[in-house]
């Protein structure tokens, strides 16, 4: 018999009053949110400020902050939750808005700016004027995730276009722009980038997790139109992209650690907008590919979320298993560092996945990983595999049920009356703040909500993927050692082979601090090689290397290894 905590007890007894309230929220919000999207699309959206046709603007904001530019990630997302909808034949209005923002985002691709051009990097700027021009002022840049993003979006169109018999169209518009995407993820995803927030130049779980799905996608695409010359190379990157991958994956903590660098803890919503924006309902709860309702997934949500309970007054006396407002991450100072509605649905869209899945395979695992997930609904609920006729397996999906809905709750309690959404709410009172608006948060709120609704939308070829023993890039190599620095102070690696940037100063690779004062980097390296390598540390400009000698491993011809190494 399990014994249900109090507070899931209470939950429980009150889902239908609580259901309905997210479901009232849900039918007055959803054509609120669907007519925020398109307002903000050019050149005929209300609030588009004169955008050309199928740029989206980030928000109508023009001043603290001015978000009036379209953003390659944002537009993306935002253009892949409309081409779900008219692909599934929700919306069947949308066919000549989805062409307008294939036909910007081509033009888009051609404008030099600077990142570089076409072929020298410029596909990896991440914002721009909305009449297509460049911005050229400083920012966060490269964006390594915009192009994977966006031929996500359009390769969901080029597959309806196929199953109608549209194959011209694909092989010769959309094609050469996918290709230039495509290649360019291949060519570039093991450099660093900033992440989607736009703060931090290192390597990012979110940034790898969609450019593996590009990929894997893009192989799919090019073998049903012919291009198969591609097929090997995006194969051998698809791979090496998913050995990386699991380098993210935090054990002590168990949490995803969303950045290599910038020196915080690496809890983030980055992590579960990546499980979302990757979910495959065919590929059950991969863990390999960090789905919704995996181990790992799950554990990362319960870390995530227990780090917002305590530290904005909106969360103050909620129940320690209870649904509260989250943010971007528990450091976040941006505006005063509130929580955001597009984290909080993004909470809310990964348990709803979750719950599709598992009600369709008809069972749930639960493992010594996500226990303590499960274990916050039902205190004795011991590690095992439970059917759907259980009294187990219905007592765990009617609270996860609850505690999802408890999400949405949230941000319909901070949802002003008339529907709007802008970036944030504040801490303190949940009064909106940050750019009016917000495009992504209107999106996210169609997507958790269709989710709610138990809908899917296509696959990505998710399901089977095996994880190569070693990938062709080398043998997964981590580095550890112990360093105490202060604030801002970051410790880098280089060595004499090319995955390690060959003794460059500039480009050393940033070791990650979620175990400080434990620095930890994961490269893959040649097998059967030997390497030499240093530490350092960059502090306002200034490079302090480590002594001589030169440290030195030979490196396995299999599997992997785990060097500790001691400042010197």
């Amino acid at each position: 018999m399990l014994t249900l905590l109090p507070f899931a007890l209470g939950l429980l007894g009150g889902v239908v009053a609580q259901t309905g309230s997210v479901s009232s929220y849900i039918s007055s919000e959803s054509p609120i949110a669907k007519a925020g999207v398109l307002a903000n699309i050019g050149p005929n959206g209300s609030k588009s400020s004169g955008a050309f046709p199928g740029v989206v603007i980030a928000s109508p904001s023009t001043s603290n902050p001015d978000y009036l530019f379209s953003w390659t990630r944002d537009s993306s997302l935002t253009f892949q939750t409309l081409i779900d909808q008219y692909t599934s034949g929700e919306d069947t209005s949308l066919r000549s808005l989805i062409d307008d923002f294939v036909s910007a985002e081509a033009a888009l691709q051609q404008v030099t700016n600077p990142s570089g051009s076409v072929s020298t990097g410029g596909l990896a700027e991440p914002k721009f004027y909305i009449n297509e021009t460049a911005f050229e002022g400083p920012w966060g840049r490269p964006q390594r995730d915009g192009p994977a993003l966006r031929s996500t979006a359009i390769i969901t169109y080029a597959n309806w276009l196929l199953e109608n018999g549209n194959s011209s169209f694909v092989t010769n518009t959309l094609w050469p722009i996918l290709q230039l995407d495509l290649d360019y993820v291949a060519a570039n995803w093991n450099q660093s980038t900033f992440d989607l927030w736009e703060e931090i130049n290192s390597s990012s779980f979110f940034t790898t997790a969609v450019q593996h799905r590009a990929l894997r996608q893009g192989i799919a695409l090019a073998n049903a139109i012919g291009q198969t010359s591609v097929v090997s190379n995006y194969g051998t990157q698809a791979d090496n992209l998913l050995c990386f991958l699991q380098s993210y994956w935090n054990p002590t903590g168990g949490y995803i650690t969303a950045n290599t660098g910038g020196g915080r803890s690496g809890i983030d919503s980055n992590t579960l907008i990546a499980s979302i924006h990757t979910f495959d309902s065919t590929a059950g709860c991969d863990a390999v590919t960090f789905q919704p309702c995996s181990d790992k997934a799950l554990s990362n949500l319960k870390v995530y979320v227990d780090s917002f309970r305590s530290i904005y007054t909106l969360n103050s006396g909620v129940a320690s298993n209870a649904a509260v407002a989250t943010g971007r991450y528990p450091e976040d100072v941006y505006q005063g560092g509130n929580p955001w509605y597009l984290t909080t649905f993004a909470v809310a869209e990964q348990l709803y996945d979750a719950l599709i899945v598992w009600k369709g395979q008809g069972m749930l695992d639960v493992t010594s990983t996500s226990l303590a997930f499960f274990q916050q609904f039902s205190s004795d609920v011991a590690v095992g595999t439970y059917a759907s006729g259980s009294s187990t397996f219905s007592t765990l999906t009617s609270a996860v049920q609850t505690f999802a809905d408890g999400f949405v709750s949230q941000n319909a309690k901070w949802t002003p009356s008339g529907g709007a959404l802008a970036e944030q709410y504040l801490r303190d009172s949940g009064s909106p703040t940050s750019a009016v608006d917000l495009t992504w948060s209107y999106a996210s709120a169609l997507t958790a909500f269709a989710a709610q609704a138990g809908k899917t939308y296509g696959n990505w070829s998710a399901s089977g993927l095996q994880l190569p023993s070693t990938c062709s890039s080398g043998v997964p190599v981590t580095f550890n050692i112990d360093r105490t620095t202060q604030y801002g102070e970051n410790v880098y690696i280089t060595g004499s082979v090319g995955a390690l940037n060959t003794w460059s100063t500039d480009n050393a690779l940033i070791l990650n601090t979620a175990n400080y004062p434990t620095w930890t980097i994961t490269v893959y390296l040649p097998p059967n090689t030997s390497v030499q390598y240093k530490y350092l540390t960059k502090y306002n400009g200034q490079v302090t290397w480590e002594d001589d000698p030169n440290n030195t491993i030979t490196t396995p011809a299999s599997g992997g290894l785990n060097q500790t190494d001691s400042w010197h």
